[in-house]
This record gives C-alpha cells, sequence and structure tokens, in this order.
C-alpha cells in the first residue's frame, strides 16, 4: 500500500511541481526544486529504515514462519535455493504469468492524453483504483485461502479491463478513459500482492526474498521485450493494434494460471502443525520444531 501511494504521488506532483514552459532555464528551476524535494523525502525514509522499523516482527506470525526461522543460515545456500526454484514447475508457471500480467502496468502508460496533468490523473485514478483493489484481494486472499482461483480470477478480470480499455481509448471522451482506466488499475494492482502470495505458497520452506526476486526479475524482463514490441506494432499499424498485442498475452497468461497446481505448502505446514499440537497438547516447542520441518521433504 505505502508503494502504491508513493507511485500515487508521482503521478499527481510533478507535473504541478514541472509544469510544460518553453524558457529552460525556469524549466530547469523547477525539475532542481523537484529534485530538492525528492532527495529530503528519500533522507527522511532512510532514517526511519535505519533507526526505528524492525527486520522482522519479534514473534513469528504463523507457525511455517517460526520453524523458518530456525533454519541456520550457514546451512542456507542461495545457489541451492535457486535450483529447486527453477525445479519447481507451478512456480516457473506463475513467473511466466506474472512477468507477463506486469509489463501491463508499464504498456499502458503510453496511451494517455498527452496533455501532462491529464496524464497524472490518470495515473493517480490507476494506482488509487489499485490501492482498493490490493487491499481488498488482500482481506479475500486472507480470510478464504483460495489463492489459485482469486489469483486466475484476477488475472481474467484484468484481461476484460484491457479489453474494454484498448476500445473506448479512441472515442474522445476523457471520463469513459477515467473510469476504463480505473477500473483496470483496480485488478491490474490488486493482483500484485496475489502473486506474491501465491509464490509464497507454492515455494514454501524457500526464501521469500528469493521467490520475489524472480518474480521482479520476470517482469523486467517481459517489460523491456513486450515494451518494444508494442512500441513497433504501434508504429507500423495503430494503439488499438498494440493494447490486443498485451489483450493476446493476457489471454496466455490466463490460460497458463489455470494451468498451475495449487500446492500450498505454506499453508499445509500451518495446518499441520496445528493438527500436532490439537493431537498432543504437551508436545515441546523442539518436537513442534521438528515435526514442522518435515515438511520441506515432501516435495
Amino acid at each position: 500500500m505505502c508503494v502504491c501511494l508513493g507511485i500515487a504521488i508521482g503521478f499527481l506532483v510533478p507535473p504541478i511541481l514541472v509544469p510544460n514552459v518553453d524558457d529552460l532555464d525556469e524549466l530547469a528551476a523547477h525539475i532542481r526544486v523537484m529534485f530538492y524535494i525528492t532527495a529530503g523525502v528519500a533522507t527522511f525514509l532512510f532514517v526511519l529504515v535505519v533507526f526505528v522499523f524492525q527486520e522482522r516482527p519479534e514473534i513469528p506470525p504463523t507457525h511455517a514462519q517460526a520453524a523458518a526461522r530456525r533454519i541456520s543460515p550457514e546451512s542456507y545456500s542461495y545457489t541451492a535455493s535457486i535450483l529447486r526454484l527453477l525445479r519447481n514447475k507451478a512456480f516457473i508457471l506463475l513467473v511466466i504469468t506474472y512477468g507477463e500480467y506486469l509489463t501491463l502496468k508499464v504498456s499502458t502508460r503510453h496511451h494517455w492524453n498527452p496533455c501532462e496533468v491529464n496524464a497524472g490523473r490518470i495515473g493517480l485514478t490507476i494506482v488509487i483504483a489499485g490501492m482498493v483493489g490490493s487491499l481488498i484481494c488482500g482481506i479475500w486472499l486472507d480470510r478464504s485461502k483460495t489463492y489459485k482461483q482469486t489469483t486466475l480470477a484476477v488475472y481474467l478480470m484484468s484481461l476484460v479491463g484491457l479489453v474494454l480499455y484498448a476500445f473506448t481509448l479512441d472515442l474522445g471522451h476523457l471520463w469513459v478513459v477515467f473510469i476504463t482506466a480505473g477500473t483496470l488499475g483496480f485488478f491490474m494492482t490488486g493482483y500484485l500482492p496475489l502473486g506474491f502470495e501465491f509464490a509464497v505458497e507454492l515455494t514454501y520452506p524457500e526464501s521469500e526474498g528469493t521467490s520475489s526476486g524472480l518474480l521482479n526479475c520476470s517482469a523486467q524482463v517481459f517489460g523491456i521485450i513486450f515494451t518494444i514490441c508494442q512500441g513497433k506494432i504501434m508504429d507500423s499499424f495503430n494503439t488499438l493494434a498494440g493494447n490486443l498485442f498485451l489483450c493476446a498475452f493476457l489471454l496466455i497468461g490466463t490460460i497458463i494460471t489455470a494451468c498451475i497446481k495449487s500446492d500450498l505448502r505454506r499453508q499445509l505446514a500451518n495446518q499441520q502443525a496445528l493438527a500436532a499440537v490439537s493431537i498432543k497438547p504437551n508436545l515441546s516447542a523442539k518436537q513442534l520444531r521438528n515435526y514442522t520441518l518435515q515438511l520441506q521433504f515432501i516435495h
């Protein structure tokens, strides 16, 4: 949510701080003010991260996290973890679909109204709607635990939103663009926490940082490829063709998402730990730890 809020401010404030003026000296002065403000905010956040924020909560939120913390850092191999993740078929499919999906966030920004203020407002609409979508999707996922079903539904609705966005963009009505962009943003950004949480479920007990890093790497690779390809399509044809190009790959991503096996390893670890406690209330912490860590060797 904080990231989305920062992006929203980034869409709204720069067009106001740096207006489109012909005087280069005046333009440089506006840019200088914006950079000073950015440096000040970044310094403030750096101080908070170093001196105020905790690295992690003192009490693990789940039994799975408690078991993962007991793994010795000396026994952890980053290379071995990467290799295990690359052999996880369900996770690889998620990496592909996540990369395709995140490309949508970059590519749709090329087609907004040329007015800088309107472009910023449309971006703000997408991000604000996305914040609401992320919150709702997160609450729903926490209560339902339907990781694959929710991810697939949001993926499909994003495809529908992109199709509407593609066919209404050239109608000439700015209010229609705001509505379709908001709808697209609701599902588009709402997918982000779903993708990360689903990845953690599929890859437990591997490090969450490793799986998240691979997802982000996939997004960057697909982003470069899709942005170049879509730009060439738009140059050769039109904006609608470029958007339909994205729609085609989102359709492929939806099909791949439906093929992902819902192997919820973290949920299984929590359930078995809770079952062990209910069956043997006097189970020691060491015995509970050993019982939970056995889940690493199930798959």
